[in-house]
């Protein structure tokens, strides 16, 4: 059970003790790969959709942002952070899909790995909200980690 940061030598949960971790800069990169459809990505003028509900990529970028922002709120074991920087980036990569990049970035003592891809799939679950009245047939397919800076290690995977 050591090998668990989350839990005590009872083996009961507790939040990790960043007390004695230097602050240093720290980034995270996830991306989240959609599945719209060509029935939905055909109603994308200049690569977005204005919805009764507003702007789609525009809403999703601003929930992305939110999302990042609450992630210890949803994750009992994150800590609250002073977050620095949030850039969603939406991008159609073809005639069914998208993109959602997600860059997390903070000056502390603890990554921001899980705000990123917290980021990413609350942006898609926004996309998704907004333009299932279209399709309902949308899948997020795969939410990654790219990219980790700071910290004890640094990650690339991608």
């Amino acid at each position: 059970m050591s090998d668990f940061s989350h839990l005590n030598s009872e083996g009961n949960p507790k939040m990790v003790n960043v007390s004695d971790k230097k602050i240093t800069k720290r980034t995270a990169i996830a991306k989240a790969t959609m599945f719209l459809g060509n029935e939905v990505i055909a109603h994308f003028l200049n690569d977005e959709l204005i919805t009764k509900k507003g702007p789609v990529f525009q809403t999703a970028i601003i929930a992305g942002i939110q999302g990042v922002k609450k992630t210890s709120d949803l994750i009992p074991m994150c800590h609250p952070l002073l977050i620095n920087g949030v850039d969603v980036d939406i991008n159609i990569t073809d005639d069914e899909h998208v993109d959602v990049i997600c860059k997390v970035t903070i000056t502390g003592k603890t990554g921001v790995e899980m705000e990123a891809l917290t980021g990413a799939n609350i942006a898609c679950l926004t996309i998704y909200d907004m333009c299932k009245s279209i399709s309902q047939k949308m899948i997020i397919k795969e939410v990654k980690l790219l990219e980790k800076t700071g910290g004890k290690s640094d990650i690339k995977n991608g």
